[in-house]
């Protein structure tokens, strides 16, 4: 039969499920091939409960699947059982007429569980705790206080109670309106009232009510004192700062803050992680309590109140933990699973919950213990060897301090027909201490398609023993069993295997091996209580290598001078034995060696040990040394000192050796200091051990130890694997100097005693010498004495039973950076404006120094007497920062730190700033700067360094070298146009008219200096950058300024010319004449040029400008010279010779005025072409042309 899958109800909490969902899974169930609910589920399940004695009370029970389905309930693990008071109802929930509340059995308060029972198997539901509503005597009462008008008052009281109480306040025993933003009642009992006034006071009590219960606390009286006169300053102080709480999943808690001072200080709220707080579900209670509604786990953490005066960094803080508690939820369900007789099966589940959740099995409702078949691996189940009563309902339960979740998962066992039975007359004889032989006798049934034997066998004394398996073929029945331990009895089972599957196991033996002699002596520890006696004590040999009952020791001694031995032999339950009337001041060897009935074992190495000096009797006496092997690598060494010493201990000296190596050490310990781990060690090793203490005047008696460090068992010396390396590693740098590192425990190891040792270095480490091991047995650890800013990679190991597990996966964490130790240094001050100065700084000194903020305090020198500063902050990586809003008249007094996420640096130096007033910046006086190193500077200068001087230098040298490049390339191509120029110029003066040469002069000149022309007029020697969309014209002396502009640069021009030239400039209006058949270009933009040039332009070029750029030109030439004007591309294009000798009639042209008055010009429209044509086209045009002539006559 399938296994059913497992239904999705169960993947909701308890008291989730959605009311239609019942009826869905009724129906899905009827529904065949949609999905099979068939084996056994809950659909309702108890829920925790608060009742008040003597009401009645129901807890759900609903279970579904393949009837009849038996419901029983049990309460604290017992059966309930049902009388008048008590009943099942009919569809499984438990009903209770009155509950009772009696102390012992008849109290009905406790854990209820309801077990659904049908063909399939059992199931037991979560557990419900049905509590009674109770109140308690109030444990904190309110107290009378005296408070100053104007201050703050605070009243508090505490009471338990189930369910929790609603606390109200009564002010003579008249309710207190707390609708006043001043009076605030937090719900945990406290009551908070600011700027107390005389109808304040009276006496106060609370109000503790439940749904049955009402309780009043005793009166407490507030008084009230009239304020003084003066309102002295008083730093921010918190009267009642916030506590430790820890609460379940979805409560509300309030953390509390309350604060006075004068100003009234503010309050704020942080996280000690940085982390930002859940805007959502927080709000703020009255003056500063912070109040966290349904609570998650994302709360948890330390919350930080601070009050701050206001306009000040005068501030104190007050701290809490929120711890938050959640109930178990799975992360990992078992499956459903079908599997044949003799087979595995193995079902996983894994839970999370805070606390940690405790993993158990059920069996069809009831707990499930290991054997020999089955074995729990905390959250892991297997089932060795199925046989048909594994047939069953399995659930896993995971339980904590907030409640319990179960998930359920079948086990299928398939039968088959034709299997063999089982092996028959197994038994087993003895052959050595290590070896047994087992034998037996073929299946009785279908003996003939055996086609392999299976042999089982494990230790029969103690509980979660491995079982071990060896597979052999079918042509044998017997097998020798030789890596067993000696004296040790074992158990043993044979499987009989076909290609259809296995038999059921055959009946088991048991059998024990023979003794032998022991493996290794044991340990011994040597110390003296006198100059003449040394105490020789050892521990017993353990089991593992004991291999029998010890029923002798043999102690042998001699001194290290002498070759005599000496021998004594003891019973094997002695563990100690006190060498008298030796020498002082010698040094003694010392061997033992344990003997079974077998025989004696091996004898340990010399041990050596120097008896004390004759003088020595007020020396320290020897500590008792107690020596542990941890793991494989690592040994703990613990002593205690004798109580009734009466020598003053300086501290302790600790050697250790290998055996036959030279000695480590002295390691010296505080005298506070009762334990030593030694780590690093080779395993299999025996060590040597001595310590002794040590006074201001000798050293004290020593006691000598041995031990042997364990073998690093692995996959390859047993057949149980390791286990696993704990994970989660988790690493947050406290300090500098310190990184917390935090694991978990891995999910499949049962062992009690469990120790990790943690592997500390710095990345990119090459001496493994320096690689840092710590050992401890919790999951957590704060490793300290790192360097600051520097990143580490850690790992952990699990040592258990002897075991070693692999590394952790690495993760790297980096410890924070010191605190700068320094301030900024270079700190300079510059005014740069009238109210505006630049201070500009340097980082601290020191590589190392990390800085992620920096803090500029200034203030002008009265409110630096006051204590006002104004704050600026800046980012690590900026050293320069506006002070704005300066008063002319005063001094400012300028200070700067550095900070990082550990801490503030101290402030540099104080520089001052003298802000001139408005008067004396109009002269003409520079900026004054200061800076740290020299306060005070003379105004009017700058004080530069030299590499800024150097710097400026350069600057304006490159500067300078560019500007002269840029003239030379200028006047060299000017040049070159100007020769072309001349030549067009020649072509166009034969065909004007003779005019007299001061007409033309002044004309011209006229025509130039109009700002009102309707063409601009170029020199010959000048061009036109018009490709950039810019009407900048240069000559060979520069570029050609405007008039109207604004400001006006003088690098290239005369100063005396412009003085002479500069009354010539006017505006002058322009006169244009039109004939039929010509064509009009017509400039709306203003033209400038140099009156220098004037006198010596030849003729005009009023058609020249390049008008590439315009969107409106539709004939627009090409230029190849990136935009320069290019004579070439316009040889089509200028005046006509042929000029009227009609005299010119002026009439008013529109649009031509622009601005310096009006402009007078006339173009008569033509008899033959179509105004319509394009006014610029690159084809050669008739001769008669449209000439506009200036005022003064000039043709343009």
């Amino acid at each position: 039969m399938a296994p059913s899958p497992r239904p999705r109800a169960r993947l909701r909490p308890p008291g989730m499920l959605p009311r239609a969902l019942p009826a869905l899974l009724l129906l899905l169930g009827a529904v065949p091939g949609v999905w099979c609910f068939s084996e056994l589920f809950f659909i309702n399940e108890p829920q925790d409960v608060t009742v008040t004695r003597k009401d009645s009370v129901i807890l759900d029970c609903h279970a579904h699947g393949d009837v009849p389905i038996k419901v029983t309930w049990l309460k604290n693990g017992a059966k309930v059982s049902e009388n008048k008071r008590i009943q099942v109802l009919s569809n499984g929930s438990l009903y209770i007429s009155e509950v009772e509340s009696k102390r012992g059995e008849q109290s009905d308060e406790g854990f209820y569980q309801c077990l659904a029972m049908n063909k399939y198997g059992a199931i037991l539901s979560q557990k419900a705790h049905l509590t009674l509503s109770t109140i308690s005597a109030f444990e904190v009462q309110p107290v009378s206080t005296e408070v100053h008008e104007g201050g703050v008052a605070r009243f508090a009281c505490k009471i338990s109670s189930n369910p929790p109480a609603v606390i109200t306040w009564e002010l003579n025993r008249t309710t207190l309106p707390i609708a006043v933003d001043r009076i605030t009642a937090l719900p945990t009992g406290v009551l908070q009232i600011y700027d107390v006034g005389q109808k304040d006071a009276g006496n106060y009590r609370c109000v503790a009510a439940t749904v049955s219960h009402r309780r009043k606390s005793m009166e407490a009286s507030l008084t009230v004192i009239p304020a003084k006169e003066s309102n002295p300053f008083h730093p921010p102080a918190i009267i009642a700062g916030p506590q430790n709480i820890t609460t379940s999943l979805h409560q509300t808690v309030v953390l509390e803050c309350m604060a006075t001072g004068n100003p009234k200080p503010i309050i704020s709220w942080s996280r000690l992680d940085h982390k930002s707080i859940d805007v959502f579900n927080t709000r703020v209670l009255g003056n500063g309590n912070l109040m966290i509604s349904d609570v998650r786990l994302q709360h948890a953490g330390v919350y930080v109140c601070r009050a701050t005066t206001p306009g000040t960094r005068n501030f104190t803080v007050a701290m809490a933990a929120l711890t938050v508690l959640a109930p178990p939820s799975f992360v990992e369900w078992p499956e459903s699973l079908t599997r044949p007789r003799a087979g595995t099966a193995r079902f996983v589940c894994q839970a999370e919950g805070i606390p940690s959740p405790k993993m158990s099995w059920l069996k069809n409702g009831r707990k499930i213990h290991s054997n020999g078949r089955i074995k729990m691996y905390n959250s892991k189940l297997v089932i060795n060897q199925i046989i048909p009563e594994d047939d069953a309902i399995y659930q896993c339960v995971a339980e904590n301090s907030q409640g319990s979740v179960l998930s359920r998962a079948r086990l299928t066992v398939v039968m088959s027909e034709d299997r063999p039975s089982a092996p028959c007359n197994v038994h087993a004889e003895t052959m050595s201490s290590s070896a047994i032989l087992l034998a037996w006798e073929r299946p009785l049934y279908n003996s003939d398609k055996v086609i392999a034997y299976s042999v089982h066998y494990m230790k029969a004394e103690g509980l979660n023993n491995e079982e071990y398996q060896v597979v052999i073929g079918n042509d044998t029945t017997h097998y020798i069993i030789d890596d067993l331990e000696p004296a040790s009895n074992y158990t043993f089972y044979i499987v009989a295997y076909m290609p259809m599957g296995a038999s059921q196991m055959s009946d088991q033996v048991t059998q024990n091996t023979l003794e032998n002699v022991p493996l290794r002596p044991p340990e011994i520890s040597l110390t003296s209580r006198s100059p003449t006696d040394i105490l020789i004590s050892w521990l017993p040999i353990p089991a593992k290598y004991r291999r029998g009952q010890v029923v002798l020791y043999r102690l042998s001694f001699r001194l290290s001078t002498e070759s005599a031995i000496q021998v004594l032999e003891l019973p094997g339950t002695m563990h100690e034995y006190l060498l008298e009337g030796l020498k002082p001041d010698s040094i003694y060897l010392v061997r033992i060696s344990a003997a079974t009935r077998v025989g004696l074992g091996e004898a340990s190495v010399w041990t050596s040990h120097r008896t004390p000096k004759a003088t020595s009797v007020r020396a320290p006496k020897s500590p008792e040394l107690h020596l542990e092997p941890l793991n494989c690598t690592t040994i703990s060494v613990k002593w205690q000192q004798d109580a009734e010493d009466t020598a003053a201990i300086q501290g302790y000296k600790l050697f250790y050796k290998e055996e036959g190596q030279q000695e480590h050490g002295p390691v010296l310990l505080d005298a506070s200091h009762l334990l030593y781990t030694l780590s690093g060690l080779d395993p299999r090793r025996k060590y040597h051990v001595r310590l002794l203490a040590y006074s201001n005047v000798e050293d004290g008696y020593q006691a000598d130890q041995t031990v042997s460090t364990p073998g690093c068992v692995s996959v390859r010396d047993r057949m149980v694997p390791p286990p696993p390396p704990p994970h989660h590693l988790y690493a947050k740098a406290n300090t500098s100097s310190s990184i917390f590192l935090h694991w978990r425990r891995p999910a499949f190891t049962t062992a009690q005693m469990i120790n990790y040792t943690i592997r500390c270095n710095p990345v990119g480490l090459q001496n493994a010498s320096l690689v840092l091991y710590l050992q401890t047995s919790e999951t957590h650890m704060l490793v300290q004495g790192l360097e600051p800013n520097t990143k580490y990679e850690l790992a952990v190991r699990l040592h258990m039973d002897q075991l070693a597990s692999p590394w952790s996966p690495v993760v790297y964490h980096s410890t924070l950076p010191e605190a700068p130790a320094g301030p900024p240094v270079g700190v300079k001050v510059t005014l740069i404006e009238d109210d505006t100065a630049l201070v500009s700084w340097k980082p601290p000194d020191g590589p190392e120094t990390v800085v992620t903020r920096y803090t500029i305090l200034y203030a002008s020198r009265k409110a630096w007497i006051a204590g006002e500063w104004q704050v600026l902050h800046r980012e690590g990586a900026i050293t320069m920062a506006l002070l704005e809003n300066l008063v002319a008249g005063n001094v400012y007094i300028v200070k700067i730190s550095a900070s990082n996420e550990v801490g503030e640096g101290p402030f540099s130096n104080s520089v001052e700033l003298a802000v001139l007033p408005k008067e004396a910046s109009g002269s003409n006086q520079r900026p004054k700067r200061l800076d740290s190193a020299d306060a005070r500077a003379y105004p009017g200068y700058y004080h530069l360094d030299q590499k800024s001087a150097t710097g400026i230098a350069v600057g304006v040298g490159i500067a300078l070298t560019c500007i002269l490049i840029c003239v030379l390339i200028l006047i060299y191509r000017s040049k070159a146009r100007k020769s072309s120029a001349s030549k067009t110029a020649q072509n166009g003066t034969q065909q004007l008219p003779r005019i007299g040469a001061g007409e033309v002069g002044k004309s011209l000149e006229g025509a130039v200096e109009s700002e009102d022309s309707s063409v601009p007029m170029v020199a010959p020697s000048s061009f036109i950058d018009a490709k950039g969309g810019t009407d900048l014209i240069i000559n060979s002396y520069g570029p050609i300024i405007k008039n109207n502009s604004k400001k006006k640069w003088l690098f290239f021009q005369d100063s005396k010319k412009m003085k002479v030239e500069q009354p010539q400039r006017r505006f002058s209006p322009a006169v244009c004449f039109y004939q039929p058949g010509t064509t009009v270009l017509i400039s709306d933009e203003d033209s400038s040029g140099r009156p220098s040039q004037t006198t010596s332009f030849p003729r005009p070029f009023g058609a020249a400008a390049d008008t590439e750029h315009s969107a409106n030109s539709e004939g627009s030439h090409e230029t190849g010279d990136s935009g320069r004007f290019s004579h070439e591309s316009n040889d089509e294009i200028h005046l006509s010779s042929v000029m009227s000798s009609t005299p010119p009639t002026s009439h008013p042209f529109p649009g031509s005025d622009s601005g310096g008055g009006p402009a007078v010009s006339r173009c008569e429209e033509p008899a033959g072409p179509s105004a319509a044509e394009p006014t610029s086209s690159a084809v050669p045009q008739p001769p008669s042309t449209t000439l506009c002539f200036h005022r003064n006559e000039f043709p343009i």
